[in-house]
């Protein structure tokens, strides 16, 4: 999977962050964020999405070891998005702009839950 660089030196930088703002979406439901980190995170969500629907014991294998043994945000994704997005075939976030940070003019947004 290519990904953006995202002001990062290394590639465990890079997903680290965006897991860890995956984490955060999934927790809180709603992040402030720049555009491009918020474009990347949805592609994390979108497949702790998909193995929360697939419900086995492998899928929540998987999706603990991708949310970095994070037991709460692995239970969230199983117990309540899975059932909220079980009719759903994709697109489980939504991205609303904000305006430019104003130190480096970096355009901020709203990643939500739909």
């Amino acid at each position: 999977m290519a990904y953006r660089k995202l002001g990062r030196r290394t590639s465990e930088q890079r997903i680290a962050l965006l897991v860890n703002q995956t984490i955060a979406l999934i927790l809180n439901e709603k992040i402030e964020t720049t555009e491009p980190r918020a474009k990347e995170v949805r592609k994390f969500l979108d497949r702790a999405v998909s193995y929360g629907k697939k419900g086995t014991v492998e899928a929540r294998r998987d999706c603990l070891a991708m949310l970095q043994n994070n037991k709460e945000a692995t239970k969230k994704v199983f117990d309540v998005l899975a059932a909220k997005y079980a009719e759903r075939k994709g697109g489980y976030t939504r991205i609303l702009k904000l305006d430019e940070r104003r130190g480096d003019n970096a355009l901020v947004v709203i990643i939500e839950l739909v």
